[in-house]
């Protein structure tokens, strides 16, 4: 679920009625990269249980981007434009998949992509939390995510909200967003350490 949430954020001029199909828009013509802090809470189905992990995020289109995950477990997840590499640092372990095996409709895709309408259906949806909602509901239906939820607070994406099929949802809440940031070709790339079980998929 980590890897799929994917994601990450910015802030950009949205007009007076803009809803949140509006500022998803904006956000995928005028953002061209950004970084930001994250914290992301994952809830089972039944509400009982939750899982907190924090971390570091940042892109720049189309489709290179990098998660870092800090707490409670360190997990890298960097695309560099034409592969996935998911390094899980507790299992010294590298996972590889081609990028068009990988990304598909992806909170990843959503944020980082350049066609956002080709793999989701986008809908406004009810303010709220304070928040302005889009929903995007993945074209093709045979993947594990149901849907994802994008929050907007004024000028800045302030939340993601991905639910699973097994009715399991991810939260991220952003913070210390920095939009069209410059970035070096580096953040993008991966080199796996010495020592590391590397498996291509």
């Amino acid at each position: 679920m980590r890897a799929l949430a994917a994601l990450a954020c910015l802030g950009f001029a949205l007009g007076a009625r803009a809803d949140g199909v509006d500022a998803l828009r904006a956000f995928a013509r005028d953002v061209h990269s950004a970084r930001a802090a994250f914290t992301q809470t994952v809830t089972s189905p039944d509400g009982a249980r939750k899982k907190q992990s924090n971390g570091r995020f940042e892109f720049a289109r189309p489709n290179r981007f990098r998660f870092v995950y800090d707490k409670p477990y360190e997990q890298h997840i960097v695309a560099d434009g034409q592969k996935v590499w998911l390094y899980d640092v507790d299992l010294n372990q590298v996972t590889v998949r081609a990028m068009n095996n990988a990304l598909g409709a992806t909170p990843a895709a959503l944020l980082a992509g350049s066609a956002i309408d080709k793999e989701f259906e986008l809908s406004p949806q009810p303010a709220r939390d304070g928040l302005e909602w889009a929903q995007a509901m993945p074209r093709a239906r045979e993947g594990t995510i149901q849907a994802i939820r994008i929050g907007f607070k004024g000028a800045s994406l302030a939340a993601l909200e991905i639910v699973d099929s097994f009715g399991q949802r991810s939260m991220l809440q952003f913070t210390s967003v920095e939009p069209n940031v410059r970035l070096a070709d580096e953040s993008f790339r991966f080199v796996p350490p010495k020592g590391v079980d590397v498996i291509e998929q």
